[in-house]
């Protein structure tokens, strides 16, 4: 209700435009309105129109930005109170293990292992419930119906230990967290890397390590296959999107040195783009190209290279997905030191139906568990 007026093409008289325009004269302070207080929220603010903004109608501006530490640990417990915890359950183990969840993210994440543990009958939700839900909030749901060819888990596999390698190999990068094979989402496999703190600021190494990680896992098809498929579209579209920031936007590119270029703030349906004029010329335009170019070429050769001197340890992550489909952080350090991993989990054998389940139970804490159970009906 409140964008920015005359925004878009063909006119501005709209009734949202009518109706900003009334809110406007409202809070002009024509009367006298005391004690009144005018609360609004938003999440685009740079879309709001500039006389919502001046002093006299909204005085104070509050950021709500995404919680630190301390404040996912206390988010997760307004939404634990009633969910029944396991001891091994630590909350602020499994808020440093969240970083950049809002609050959206946390109740979600608590939702779904709380699903998690019913599904397998058990009366309090545990520790390995809420690592399996943290998967699925980040990585997507395991697509375990899918069957792929052995020739694409091989690809499948190469490619995630293609990421995984370089990224462990790059000392600026974010630790690895987990590599699967396993198609989750719309992905057939994932290699996830988690930042060890809370993070408000890149440095230019940092970019170039997560460009470098992108590229891996071209750069391994390519190595190994002598092919290339198109499962690197992703990372080439985040890839090239990093590299034309550092470029254009955080000035981190030595040929063009510290200069912006462009206003990524100007969106198309406010209607500014096509009234915007350009703030520098097609030479520079082409010297962009050229050096976002030569930047995305010059990692790609150097993630090859990387993986061609490692050749053996991206052998042995590939083989070790193809034999267990997903590696933790703890596997990788082991295969990156040489040393074995350990023996997979023999399957349980059948048993015989175990008895029910006792009730939980029944606390204050729980109010709906204190209703009576119904009676049987009479037959």
């Amino acid at each position: 209700m409140g964008r920015h007026r005359g925004a878009g093409l063909g006119g501005g008289h709209d009734e949202r435009e009518q109706t900003l325009n009334q809110l406007l004269v409202e809070m002009d302070g024509f009367e006298s309105n005391e004690g009144v207080i005018l609360i609004a929220a938003t999440n685009r603010p740079d879309v709001l129109d500039p006389a919502l903004l001046r002093p006299g109608r909204f005085d104070r501006r509050v950021v709500v930005p995404r919680p630190d530490l301390r404040g996912r640990q206390e988010i997760l417990k307004v939404h634990v109170r009633r969910v029944p915890l396991a001891n091994d359950v630590d909350l602020e183990t499994l808020a440093r293990g969240t970083p950049g969840f809002v609050g959206a993210d946390l109740q979600n994440l608590v939702n779904e292992a709380a699903l998690i543990a019913a599904r397998r009958d058990a009366q309090r939700v545990a520790n390995h419930d809420f690592e399996h839900a943290k998967d699925k909030v980040l990585l997507g749901a395991e697509r375990k119906s899918m069957i792929m060819s052995e020739e694409d888990k091989r690809i499948t596999a190469y490619h995630e230990g293609g990421h995984a390698l370089v990224g462990l190999l790059s000392p600026d990068s974010d630790p690895v967290h987990k590599v699967t094979i396993i198609p989750r989402g719309m992905a057939l496999g994932v290699t996830q890397m988690l930042p060890a703190e809370d993070r408000y600021t890149l440095t230019k190494k940092q970019i170039i390590a997560m460009i470098l990680y992108a590229m891996g896992g071209r750069a391994a098809e390519e190595l190994v296959f002598d092919q290339l498929t198109t499962g690197a579209a992703n990372d080439l579209t985040k890839a090239t999107e990093l590299a034309h920031q550092m470029v254009c936007r955080y000035g981190m590119s030595e040929k063009l040195g510290p200069v912006t270029f462009g206003d990524d703030d100007h969106d198309v349906f406010l209607g500014r783009d096509f009234v915007m004029r350009k703030d520098y010329s097609e030479k520079k335009a082409q010297e962009i190209d050229e050096e976002v170019s030569a930047l995305l070429h010059r990692l790609y050769a150097e993630a090859k290279s990387l993986l061609e001197q490692n050749r053996d340890l991206l052998e042995r992550i590939a083989e070790a997905l193809l034999e267990r489909e997903t590696l933790d952080g703890a596997e990788l350090k082991l295969i990156m030191a040489g040393e074995p991993l350990p023996p997979l989990p023999s399957p349980v054998a059948p048993t015989e139906k175990e008895s029910a389940p006792a009730k939980p139970e029944r606390t204050k804490e729980f109010p709906g568990e204190n209703i009576p159970d119904p009676e049987p009906l009479p037959s």
